[in-house]
């Protein structure tokens, strides 16, 4: 008997892990299949409704004034641990890069996931965190039923856990001037280097 309750208690910890683990990755929902030669990175070509929300300034934002520039979107929540100012890294250099390049034709959004916290005047504070230019770079929010419709448009899902705290796709998504997506981002492992390139892909493309 002795023996017996040695092993099975490795055997419940493993079990136990194996259950447990999945749980704690669930803040971020699995990403899509990876295309061969791309880390998360799909090419697609899907027309992007037009939206309504409220910038950081509690400015009214419309989509369709974008158009003409390359738009890159991305959706956060300002007390994410964890993907979420990754991304918003990544969004603060490659906007440095751009704005060395001189490359002006072109908006970067971070819509919240989060908007019963995220109210303009947070995301203003997040924003400073991460030294935004509001030039062209807008962080969006608005009430849950138009945020609603924006995630939808994106195919981001979005859900709040008992504890509170808020599960949604890690999508990062490059909109051309046409209003078109081109390329879809999923997780967190995408390089701004490889945004960039897809970037300049798209600026040849007038």
């Amino acid at each position: 008997m002795n023996s017996k309750s040695k092993i099975s208690a490795p055997l419940a910890a493993l079990v136990l892990g194996a259950l447990v683990l999945p749980v704690a990755g669930l803040a971020h929902i699995p990403i899509p299949p990876k295309e061969p030669g791309g880390i998360g990175r799909r090419v697609v070509n899907t027309a992007v409704a037009d939206f309504k929300l409220v910038d950081q300034d509690a400015q009214p934002f419309q989509f369709a004034s974008a158009r003409g520039k390359l738009v890159l979107v991305t959706f956060v929540f300002t007390t994410c641990p964890d993907v979420c100012p990754l991304l918003t890294s990544k969004f603060a250099a490659i906007q440095r890069t751009l704005e060395k390049k001189k490359f002006k034709d072109y908006l970067l959004l971070t819509i919240t996931t989060d908007p019963e916290r995220d109210n303009a005047a947070a995301l203003k504070v997040y924003a400073g965190h991460f030294r935004a230019d509001f030039r062209h770079w807008s962080f969006l929010t608005g009430s849950r039923a138009d945020l609603g419709k924006v995630w939808k448009t994106f195919g981001v899902n979005v859900t709040r856990t008992q504890s509170g705290d808020v599960n949604h796709t890690a999508l990062t998504t490059l909109i051309d001037r046409q209003g078109k997506r081109r390329v879809d981002y999923y997780g967190d492992k995408w390089q701004d280097q490889e945004v960039l390139k897809d970037l300049e892909w798209l600026a040849s493309h007038k």
